[in-house]
Parts: C-alpha cells; structure tokens; sequence
C-alpha cells in the first residue's frame, strides 16, 4: 500500500537557517512518500539548500481529495504571532509599514492574521485541522517544536495554539519547559531532540562536498590554526553591544590563535544583519576576521563543521555543532534573560551537566576557554545518543 502523501509545514518560508535545515530533514526521514513544503508564503529557497515552499491554499491541489499526513517539521513554532510572521515575511519596502500596524493588529487580531497571513489564528504557525478547510487530514502532528514563553504571551495566542494542539494527532516537543507547560494544560507531549541533531547522519555527504567550496577553501587558507565560527542577531548591533563582543573576540582570537568568522543563519527581517557583521568587523584586527557571504544552509553546516567552537546567538547553530561533537557557546544580549530563553531550555533538556550552556556576553571569553577543553567522547557520545533518540522518536510522528 502507497505511504500517505505528507505536507511538511513549518517557517521554511523565510530565510531562517534552522528552518530551512530542519524541513531537509524531516524530508529525508520521510523516504518514497509523495511530499508538499508548505507555509504562509510561497517561497523557493533551493538557491539557499532549501525547499520550494507553497502557501496553504495551495494543499488542496496537492491533496485532490485524498487524505494526507500533515507533519509540522519543528521550531519555535508556538510562540510565533501573526504580526511577527508577517513583518518577517514581508519585503523590505513593507516592513515599515507593516511594523506600523501593530495597534491594528492588537485590536483585530484575527481578521488581521487572516488578511495578512492566509489565517485566522493569531499562532499561525500551528495549525488545527480546522485550519485546512477542504483537506482531509489522515494525520496531524506536532514534531519537536518550542513554546518556552507561550505562558507569558498574550492569552488569545496560547488559545489558539492550545485549539491547535488539541486537534492534533501526536505532539512532540524539543524541550523540557515546553514539556511541562503543555502538561499544565492538559496536553500530553512527548520529547524529542531537535530535528537538526540528525545534521551530520543525514548529510554529512553534502556538508563535506560544501567544505570542498572557494569560501570554505579560503578560510581555511586564512585561519591554518582554526577559528570560531560566530554569529549574532541584528539586535546586537548598538554599538556599546558590539564594543563588549569585539573585546570579548579579541580575547578568544589572542588566547587560542584562532580566527574569527562571522555569518548570518537568517536574513529575513530582525535576523543577522550584514551591515552589523561589517560595524564589528572594523572593531576587530583584520588578520583575525573574516565575514563569510553565503546564505546556504549546506554552507553553513560546513563552516560550522570545520570549526573549532560555534559561538552565537542561534539555537540551530548549537544544534548543528552538537551533531559534529564539537564545542559551543550561545549568548545573550545584555538586555535578555539568558535562563528564560529556549536556547536555555534546550540546554537543560539535552546538554550534559557542567557543560556550556548560554552565557553573558562579558563572560563569552572566560566561556570559550572553558569549552575548548572539553572531554571530546562525551560531545560524541551526546552526538551519537541525540540522533538515535531522534531516530527512534520520529517514528511516533509518522503515520502510514
């Protein structure tokens, strides 16, 4: 009997690294199965490693009356509100505007989201079965997804995520608060690692044919003794901000010889910004930095695997340097909470105890020391333990 077809959802319909990697994923875990991409907006990322992307009118079509598998691929998708999906996915030139309207948003939520975002539900990243009117839905499920502060957001979104989950078929989720939140709720989720633990299983081939790239070649070229592979979001641009960062880097590059490169692992609104990249740049001894172009994902993996520490401000970039075993640091803006954040969460959840978790910014240094001598056969072992847990724990998502 033919797999049920399967429509893989989620926010691969914005430049987002982990977004993109994760919906390669759960593709590749879903062998000889007809499949549809689907988010808000249509999208073609293959320039970038991934998905071409359809909106959700779209599924209809693809379904032609025949029950299908919806399978949300993972994220932070709970938290996600309408106003923020749409300045994200917006062109440049709109987002102003868009940012303009978020009173409207705040008293027409809904009717806004509908408008704006093709749903009435102000967690459009969750979607109910009501939420395909014309589809018939074999299987709905929920796959390692994060909802750290659903508790603290406005009380409409937590109802619609919690209309949303109810409908589902399985839930699974990535961290342990979320885990317990949902619990609280009444809705009984089971933990599962990321889906971009299954990185370097699944792609290793790609990643080392991407490493084999001029851009890969010449920072190999510049940095013989290794270098951390760095990087931040645009929130980290003040310049105080950046003057803590550059002296912080000065420190790593002058303790352990090792460069610096800077890339972005999203371009889409409120991501990584170039120009912030370039600000810090000028901060940093030339001989010591480089700011790597691409946007690739598979690109981007390969940086990350041939670097001797990740250290940023992007979950996906840890979870991608945790699949190659390797050292890695988050760390927070001076103005955020770095023990609420999922980055914490997830730490908590999957790291092994003592072992870096997400720093303040003046201590990223004094960190990085710490995680360069780390013992390797544990980061292999939790390497190794985390993709055969997700592995295993797939299994429950996919329906036949």
């Amino acid at each position: 009997m033919a797999a049920t077809p399967t429509v893989i959802f989620g926010a691969f319909d914005r430049h987002n690294f982990g977004d993109l990697l994760i919906a390669q994923v759960v593709a590749r875990m879903l062998p000889r199965r007809e499949r549809l991409f689907a988010g808000l907006a249509a999208r073609d990322s293959h320039g970038d490693g991934g998905p071409r992307t359809v909106a959700l009118s779209r599924i209809v079509a693809f379904a032609r009356s025949r029950a299908v598998n919806v399978i949300h691929a993972g994220g932070e998708l709970l938290t996600c509100d309408a106003w923020e999906a749409a300045v994200m996915l917006a062109p440049p030139q709109r987002v102003p505007t868009l940012i303009a309207a978020e009173g409207e948003w705040l008293r027409n939520g809904r009717a806004w989201a509908q408008k704006h975002v093709g749903v009435a539900s102000l967690a459009p990243y969750a979607l109910s079965k009501a939420a395909l009117p014309g589809v018939r839905v074999k299987h709905l499920s929920f796959n390692a997804v994060g909802g750290v502060d659903l508790e603290a957001r406005n009380a409409q979104l937590g109802a619609d995520v919690l209309t949303a989950l109810r409908s589902a078929d399985t839930v699974s989720v990535r961290d342990c608060q979320t885990q317990a939140l949902l619990a609280q709720w009444g809705i009984e989720a089971r933990l599962i690692p990321d889906p971009a633990t299954m990185t370097a299983v699944l792609f290793g081939t790609t990643i080392r044919r991407h490493a084999t790239s001029l851009a890969l070649r010449e920072v190999r070229q510049a940095f013989p003794h290794g270098y951390a592979a760095v990087q931040f979001s645009a929130d980290f641009g003040d310049d105080a901000t950046l003057d803590t960062l550059s002296a912080q880097l000065e420190r790593v590059a002058q303790a352990h010889g090792l460069g610096i490169v800077l890339f972005r692992a999203g371009a889409a609104p409120w991501h990584d910004d170039l120009e912030v990249y370039e600000r810090l740049s000028v901060r940093l001894r030339a001989a010591r930095v480089r700011v790597f172009a691409s946007l690739n994902v598979w690109d981007i993996c390969a940086l990350i695997a041939d670097s001797r520490i990740y250290c940023g401000s992007s979950l996906h970039g840890r979870i991608v340097a945790m699949a190659y075993a390797l050292p890695r640091i988050n760390f927070s803006h001076p103005d955020h909470s770095s023990k609420a954040s999922k980055h914490a969460a997830y730490v908590r959840t999957w790291e092994a105890a003592g072992l870096s978790g997400v720093v303040h910014l003046e201590n990223l240094a004094d960190a990085v020391a710490n995680a360069l001598v780390t013992d390797c056969e544990q980061l292999r072992e939790t390497a190794s333990e985390l993709a055969r847990q997700y592995r295993l724990e797939f299994e429950t998502v996919v329906a036949g």
